[in-house]
């Protein structure tokens, strides 16, 4: 497993007002979390509304990643698909990109079983020789990969990380670099030896987060004093939040597409004031 740093952000793709993605606005965004705590990028994740992409937006996207910021930090690309014949293409067509690695996430609404699932990743592995970081996230896919079947799927040439997004398997399995995916395990990843995690509030303190890395003896009081930053994104859909954040601090990333809404009044109110709490939207004024 390549070293893909510890404090990886999961990048919103930045729209123009039509809603088209605007690559000027991703390529300084990209820059901008690179300069402060991102060790790497994860471009077309969750966050980054991969659901919604066409295929040529998402690795447009990814081609502008490894383009600007290649070399200076790893890129891992989302790669994913519920329907396994559109995983192994998309996979296909990403490594001639050539990003770092490319997060695979668990089939979602399918549900398939645990040979399914093995199955599913085999494939994909055959079609790179890029690392895959598998990302298991039940919340949104309805099937949990358990610790067991990670260490089976480990077995498989290629599958070299996890995205662990189910506090309750959040442990280290052999053959696996293992990744917080949610921002609240990232101290609890850290402290048991794991690599790093992939993360959303890093778009706005990276260097935090980088600051848990390397001081491991306040970690837990840094963690804590970023609470109210995993409550407050908590309030909507993170791809919509984390743009309202970005915006209000004059990033430009444009809206969310539908089925993501642009964030109500109340929602907004909740976002600045966390903003403001830790003197960000005094900076950005500055």
């Amino acid at each position: 497993m390549p070293d893909l740093g510890a404090v990886l952000t999961a990048m919103v793709t930045p729209f123009d007002e039509g809603l088209r993605v605007d690559e000027e606005s991703a390529a300084r965004l990209m820059h901008h979390l690179v300069d402060h705590g991102s060790d790497g990028l994860v471009v077309c994740g969750t966050t980054g509304e991969a659901s919604t992409l066409t295929d040529d937006e998402q690795l447009a996207m990814i081609g502008l990643a490894v383009d600007e910021v290649g070399g200076q930090a790893t890129v891992v690309a989302g790669a994913g698909s519920n329907d396994t014949g559109h995983a192994v293409h998309l996979t296909e067509r990403v490594t001639e990109l050539r990003p770092d690695a490319i997060l695979s996430v668990t089939p979602y609404y399918n549900k398939p079983n645990r040979r399914g699932i093995v199955a599913h990743f085999t494939q994909v592995a055959r079609a790179t020789d890029l690392p895959i970081l598998l990302y298991n996230i039940p919340g949104r896919t309805g099937v949990d990969m358990p610790n067991d079947l990670l260490a089976e799927l480990a077995q498989i040439d290629g599958i070299e990380g996890v995205k662990q997004a189910n506090a309750d398997n959040a442990a280290l399995v052999d053959g696996l670099a293992l990744y917080a995916g949610n921002d609240d395990l990232f101290c609890d990843v850290l402290d048991m030896g794991g690599a790093g995690g992939i993360l959303v509030s890093s778009q706005l303190f990276g260097e935090h987060f980088q600051r848990m890395v390397n001081e491991p003896k306040g970690r837990r009081e840094i963690d804590f004093g970023l609470y109210d930053v995993y409550e407050a994104l908590a309030v909507a859909p993170y791809a919509a939040t984390v743009k309202a954040a970005l915006n209000l601090l004059g990033h430009g990333v444009g809206g969310p597409r539908l089925p993501y809404v642009e964030l109500d009044d109340g929602e907004e109110a909740e976002v600045r004031a966390m903003l403001e709490r830790h003197g960000l939207l005094e900076v950005a004024a500055r």
